[in-house]
């Protein structure tokens, strides 16, 4: 059987003898605390390493977007018991134009509803 699917490869695999370390990116859970078109700030339950690069995926109203953002800075900003929030500014590294776009909807979406209030 093992035969049977590695002639299904397209490509050569090759075992490693020793190691090699590598990364997997996983979405967690964040707050959007303030947002701009070019970045926001945002509320995690881990830290974000200064100037790391983060894929970062925004619910706008009835849209998504996934764009690259770089940590600016991040530092505590909450201690309840044994629970501790990170507070991080975020840039956005050369969103789309659709993407700039959809950013700059949703933020005029809230200012009208804040003007109608």
């Amino acid at each position: 059987m093992s035969g049977a699917r590695d002639e299904k490869r397209e490509r050569e695999r090759i075992e490693i003898l020793g190691e090699l370390h590598g990364e997997v990116m996983i979405f967690q859970p964040l707050s959007i605390k303030e947002i701009s078109p070019g970045g926001g700030q945002v509320e995690t339950a881990f830290p974000l390493h200064l100037n790391s690069l983060h894929d970062v995926r925004l619910t706008l109203g009835d849209r998504s977007v996934v764009l690259k953002a770089r940590v600016a800075h991040c530092h505590i900003s909450d201690v309840d018991q044994e629970i501790v929030t990170y507070r991080s500014g975020i840039e956005f590294i050369e969103p789309s134009e659709r993407i700039r776009s959809v950013i700059q909807e949703f933020i005029e979406a809230i200012k009208v509803g804040r003007r109608a209030v």
